[in-house]
Order: structure tokens, then C-alpha cells, then sequence
């Protein structure tokens, strides 16, 4: 069912708060045919373009908003409906606003050939400039979103849901068949399948996408908490004194043993202690992967992007493949877009060991991770909250600040793997987990962690205390790291990965 432009605007805004910002549309030289078709477009449906721009409240928020209407030309753009578009992105970023953005459309409008067709671009950079100037831009798709348009302004959003049963796609079916002379297949290009795929966050009805913008907004354009709430605390917190309360003396295979317990919290359980959260999904490029989670978040008051391993998504036979580490570098354009730190949880038993996972580049992306993270523009927290096996668990660490659960672990292969190439089998595996100094101890005094957080004594068994003294412990770190100057974060990191594992490092 399709929605109208006015239609979206009244599930979309506070009632009665829409004001328009647009102006007569932009005189072009027109046949006497096209002419003709614009004055019946405007009768049918009451606008003057094929779009509409302004602003409104969304919850009481202040908010630009732009929504095609398919009743005008089938919602095509030309010159004038561009130069509008353009001039609100425009306005908006001139103000600060975070901007809403609805397409639905045939694409470009035919009548004017292809000066209509290059306007994508200027439409495009104006949006790319709005991202730039850290403010978000929010997309929901509308049946139907076809051609120039999807391929432009409705693929840039920090975050994209879409209509239910909406058509998008690239080159529309009547089209294809035309060309091709054959049906498109079937179910391709519908939202739900484009979901799947990792194409767009979500599928969800226009009063759902109202309250996950609501979410988005205000884990993006809140005021974080004050910094003084928090107290950093010693390297090894108890929560409640200054007193360690993890031993050095637990053996690292216990450690390893309590990790691998399947009712361990994962990162699942920290995202129930957010304040605000919206899920995101895929990475935007028709790649998924389920054994990873993105999300945006409020921990403690603090914003943030999320990343990381989910314990419940993997499986013997289910491991992070390329698609999970394109999505991890999805976050990190994310955090540094928006001007909000990133958290990145470790979880995994390792990377996928496959052909699929080869010829896809998965030693590539864990190579472009660890060079995204070190250069990154925002702040960063890594958790190490269970295993952390290979490059799969070393793509995600490099941050300004490293916490550790007590029973985490790091090491370049499982302890069995180590042990099947030092000893030829996998019995030693105990032995070598001592030997490689894989504890969060171990990574406390050699400076790969900075600080552990307790599990009184495993996790598994206190999950929601233990959740929420993670949960804290991050928002803590964050507070510190926000009230950083830029340039000093980069200097920091910088220096503290040079030193890495040199004497008095």
C-alpha cells in the first residue's frame, strides 16, 4: 500500500508541527507536452513538485524532513525537485538539524533526459556534506524506491528501514522485461529480501520507524551524562573498594574452561543495560552477517556505536566470516561520521577457516580493521568479555582504552591449536594457555588491557550484576575519553601501540 507524502509526514511528525521550506519550483524549458503533464501531476495530487521539504518535531525534536510523492510523475526527479531537495539538505546542515529523508520513486524523470539524470550527484554531495558536519541522516524507504534514487540519496542514511512489502531495486521490472524480455525474479527486490541480504536495517512500519528514529535521535543528539558521575577506580575493580578482587592464580585454561560456559552474558546482555538502543543490521553493501551485532546505544547515559562478537549467534559450524568484519568497519565509518564513540565487544571462538572466508578476503578486512581503528577519529573502548581467538578477536582491539573481563582471554590460536603446533597434539592445550600468557592478568601487566572487571566468580553466575558492572565500567572510560581533545586520543594511541610489548612499554 502505498503511502503518500502527506500521509508519511502525519505518522512521521508531532501533529501540527510540519512547516514547509518549500518554494516555487525552478523554471526550466519545457515542451507543450511535459508542460501538460506537470499541470495534471499538480491537480492530481495537490503539490507543485514531486517532493516536499521542511521541518516538524519528532517527540518534540527538532527535525528536517524530505518526502517524495509517487502521485507526481511516478515521484521522479528532475532539475526542480533536485535543486529543492539540495537547498533543504542544505538549510538543514546550516542549522544543525538531523535530516529524515523518504524516498519513493521511478527514479529519474525521463522527460528530461539526462540533465535529470546527473542531478543525483549534486544531490548525493549535498548529503555527503550534511554526514560530514556530524549530523545524522535517517532513511526510510517507501513502496516504490527504484533507479537513480535508491542509487543516490536513499543508499547514504547512518541507517536505512523501509516500508513493508516495498519494491526497491536498481532497475525496475517493466524495464528489465523490456530490455531482457524476460520477468525479473521474483522476490528480489522487495524490502524484507534486501534485509536479509544486509542491504538496508530494517523492515518496519511507518509508526515503528517514528519511535526507532525517536531512539536513534536520542542516543545521537542527547546530551551525554556528566563526567563526573563516574569514578575511574583502580585497574582492577571490585565495584565496591579499591581491593583486587580477582586472583592472579587462576589457572588461564580455568579461565578458558569458565569462557566457553554457553550461559556466559555475551554482548547481548550489556545492549539490555542500555539506556536507549537501536539495532542496525548487515553492512549496507548486501553482505550479513549473524554472528556479530551493531547497534546504537546510550550505556550509563553515554553514546555510542556498538559492534561486536554475539555468543548466541555462533556456533561449531557458524564463525565470523569477511561480511562480520566489513560490518565492524561499518561501525567505525559510523562512530567517526557521527562524532560518537565506538564500543567494540570481543566474543569469538575465532574466524571462519573456509574456502568461502578466503576468497572473500577475510585476512584483507582484518588487516583494513586494525588499520581503520588506529587511525580512527573518535574515541574507542574495546571489551574483551570471553574468547578472544585470532584474527577475528585481534581486528576489534586496538582502542584508546581496553577492559577485560577476569575470565577473558587473547590469544593467536585457541590453547588446543597451540598446543597441535608445539606438541603435535591437542592435550597440552593447558599448558600452552599458561605458556602464552593469554589472562587477563597476563594482558593487565603486559599492557594489552588497562583495566579487568570482576566476575564474582563467573559471570555466568551473576549475569545481570555482572552485565552491569561492565556497563559501567565502559561508561566510565567513555566520560574520560570524550572530555579528551581529539588530538591528544590520536597521540595516545598512537604511542601506546608503538610501545606495545617493549621493555618498559
Amino acid at each position: 500500500m502505498r503511502i503518500s507524502a502527506r500521509e508519511l509526514l502525519g505518522g512521521l511528525l508531532d501533529p501540527g508541527s510540519f512547516v514547509s521550506w518549500d518554494r516555487p519550483p525552478v523554471a526550466i524549458a519545457v515542451s507543450s507536452e511535459y508542460r501538460e503533464e506537470l499541470r495534471a501531476a499538480q491537480e492530481a495530487t495537490g503539490l507543485d513538485e514531486s517532493v516536499l521539504t521542511g521541518e516538524g518535531l519528532l517527540r518534540g525534536r527538532r527535525v528536517a524532513v524530505i518526502a517524495c510523492e509517487f502521485g507526481f510523475l511516478a515521484g521522479s526527479i528532475g532539475v526542480s525537485a533536485a535543486e529543492r531537495i539540495v537547498s533543504a539538505v542544505q538549510r538543514a546542515t546550516e542549522l544543525g538539524l538531523p535530516l529524515l529523508a523518504s524516498p519513493t520513486s521511478g527514479g529519474t524523470r525521463m522527460q528530461e533526459g539526462t540533465v535529470a539524470f546527473v542531478q543525483m550527484v549534486k544531490i548525493a554531495g549535498a548529503v555527503a556534506e550534511h554526514k560530514a558536519a556530524g549530523y545524522p541522516y535517517l532513511v526510510y524507504l517507501r513502496d516504490p524506491t527504484m533507479g537513480g534514487v535508491f542509487a543516490s540519496w536513499g543508499s547514504l542514511g547512518h541507517m536505512t528501514f523501509a516500508q513493508p512489502g516495498a519494491l526497491i531495486g536498481f532497475l525496475g521490472p517493466r524495464v528489465y522485461k523490456a530490455l531482457y524480455g524476460a520477468d525479473f525474479p521474483e522476490g528480489v527486490q522487495t524490502a524484507e529480501n534486501l534485509y536479509r541480504n544486509g542491504v538496508i536495517d530494517g523492515v518496519v512500519p511507518v509508526r515503528v520507524f517514528r519511535r526507532i528514529a525517536h531512539r536513534a535521535l536520542n542516543v545521537l543528539s542527547g546530551s551525554p551524562a556528566s563526567h563526573t558521575e563516574y569514578s575511574q577506580g583502580p585497574a582492577i575493580l571490585d565495584g565496591s573498594s579499591s581491593k583486587p578482587f580477582y586472583s592472579q592464580d587462576i589457572p588461564a585454561w580455568q579461565s578458558v574452561s569458565i569462557s566457553r560456559r554457553p550461559d556466559r552474558p555475551g554482548l547481548r546482555d550489556l545492549l539490555r543495560r542500555a539506556t536507549d538502543r537501536v539495532p542496525l543490521s548487515g553492512t549496507g553493501q548486501g553482505e550479513s552477517d549473524r554472528t556479530v551485532v551493531l547497534a546504537l546505544a546510550r550505556l550509563r547515559g553515554r553514546p555510542c556505536v556498538v559492534f561486536g562478537h554475539d555468543r548466541a549467534g555462533q556456533t561449531a559450524d557458524t564463525t565470523m566470516g569477511p561480511a562480520a568484519l566489513r560490518e565492524a568497519r561499518r561501525s567505525m565509518h559510523l562512530a567517526q561520521e557521527l562524532r560518537v564513540p565506538l564500543v567494540l565487544v570481543i566474543d569469538t571462538a575465532g574466524a571462519a577457516l573456509s574456502r568461502e572466508a578466503e576468497e572473500r578476503g577475510l585476512a584483507p578486512e582484518i588487516a583494513r580493521c586494525l588499520a581503520d581503528l588506529v587511525t580512527l577519529d573518535t574515541p574507542t573502548v574495546s571489551v574483551l568479555l570471553g574468547q578472544g581467538t585470532g584474527g577475528g578477536a585481534l581486528a576489534l582491539l586496538p582502542a584508546d582504552r581496553v577492559l577485560a573481563a577476569a575470565h577473558g582471554w587473547l590469544a593467536p590460536l585457541p590453547p588446543e591449536g597451540a598446543s597441535a603446533i608445539v606438541h603435535r597434539d591437542t592435550g597440552h592445550a593447558p599448558e600452552m594457555a599458561a605458556a602464552q600468557g593469554i589472562r587477563a592478568t597476563d594482558l593487565l601487566r603486559d599492557g594489552v588491557v588497562d583495566r579487568i572487571v570482576p566476575e564474582k566468580p563467573d559471570a555466568a553466575d551473576e549475569p545481570v550484576e555482572f552485565a552491569r558492572r561492565m556497563v559501567t565500567a565502559i561508561a566510565a572510560e567513555l566520560a574520560d575519553l570524550t572530555a579528551r581533545p581529539l588530538a591528544r586520543l590520536r597521540a595516545d594511541r598512537r604511542l601506546r601501540y608503538r610501545r606495545l610489548g617493549l621493555p618498559g612499554g
